[in-house]
């Protein structure tokens, strides 16, 4: 009786075991491990990719700066329109003097 408690125990410990290693096995997977391994062993793939990535990223940050400085211009244009009193004059100087270098 006692034996046959200690194999049932075993092969519990073992089923979880290997509920353990399958759930492992999906959740490298899941994150492509094996993917990133192959790209770190191809230097030149991996310089390529990365290089990619950042003309995107600085094309990306170039064109979003972009567009938030001609929101700006233009809320700053309108504010001169408004004709505040004294943030009038000192807006419409910049907004002149950012005109004349663009």
């Amino acid at each position: 009786m006692d034996e046959r408690h200690s194999n049932d125990v075993q092969q519990e410990s073992q089923l979880k075991l290997m509920d353990k290693i399958a759930e492992l096995s999906q959740q490298l997977e899941k994150f492509n491990i094996a993917d990133y391994l192959e790209l770190l062993n191809n230097p030149r793939r991996y310089l390529m990719v990365n290089f990619a990535g950042g003309l995107v990223r600085g094309f990306g940050i170039a064109l979003g700066m972009t567009i938030l400085g001609a929101l700006a211009l233009y809320i700053l244009q309108r504010l001169v329109v408004l004709n505040l009193p004294l943030i009038g004059d000192f807006i419409a100087e910049l907004v002149r003097i950012v005109l004349t270098y663009l």
